[in-house]
């Protein structure tokens, strides 16, 4: 056997060979992100603007959609609150997340049930949380 037939099948097979990149565990700092981010969005089916509150910086800047212009601190809060009081029902579904450092991503689905019909938005969250508050958050949709 010759060289050339030796190393045929071993390279083919490390060409062939499915490449895993495993990603780096989250530290406790991105673990805790992750969680307030969670939290956070679990917070509407309570209703509660206290609560929903609780987890945002006083000059959060907010963008509702990837269509409308990012508003910041009370006017931020106004609009949030906006949503919240004109429904019944709202269940954010977190189908993924991820974070990276002090930026959490996740992929949900927002539902809410009001007086004049129910309406869901299959969104992407974008979350840059600082000092255990979220300062900023953008929603992006997805078609």
């Amino acid at each position: 056997m010759n060289r050339k037939w030796f190393l045929l099948p071993l390279i083919a097979g490390l060409c062939l060979a499915p490449l895993a990149v495993k990603a780096a565990e989250p530290t406790a700092a991105e673990k805790a992100n992750l969680d307030l981010v969670t939290r956070f969005c679990a917070s509407f089916a309570t209703h509660d603007m206290a609560k929903i509150t609780a987890f945002l910086s006083p000059d959060i800047v907010y963008r509702l959609t990837d269509t409308v212009p990012a508003v910041k601190g009370a006017e931020a809060i106004a609009r949030i609150r906006a949503y919240v009081e004109r429904s019944t029902a709202i269940d954010f579904k977190i189908l993924d997340s991820w974070v990276r450092g002090s930026v959490v991503v996740n992929e949900r689905i927002d539902a809410f049930t009001r007086a004049d019909g129910n309406v869901a938005y299959h969104l992407t969250g974008v979350f840059l949380v600082r000092d255990g508050k979220i300062v900023e958050w953008a929603d992006y949709s997805i078609r």
